[in-house]
């Protein structure tokens, strides 16, 4: 069964914020939801309108703050937004 068919329409758009937001990587999606990127992506392509889709994609393509591996040299220990506080159920503070 399809990862993104058991979500709720709320954790799609936690899973959506997070995605634009620039600092939380596609693991933290991960840890939170299950989620990998290949099914973030497929989620934004589906959810988004085409060129808000291709825009997004554009900038998070080997962005270092999106993707863990890349963050080594960067001094980035957090992934939530001034936010975060207010959403409740979050499974990662």
């Amino acid at each position: 069964m399809d990862l993104l068919t058991q979500l709720t329409d709320r954790d799609k758009d936690r899973i959506i914020e997070m995605a634009w937001e620039d600092r939380t990587p596609f693991d933290a999606i991960f840890r939170q939801f299950g989620i990998p990127e290949k099914e973030v992506i497929k989620l934004m392509r589906r959810e988004m309108k085409e060129s808000t889709f291709k825009r997004w994609r554009k900038r998070v393509q080997n962005r270092s703050t999106k993707h863990q591996k890349l963050r080594t040299n960067l001094d980035i220990n957090r992934f939530k937004s001034y936010r975060q506080k207010s959403i409740s159920q979050n499974k990662i503070t």
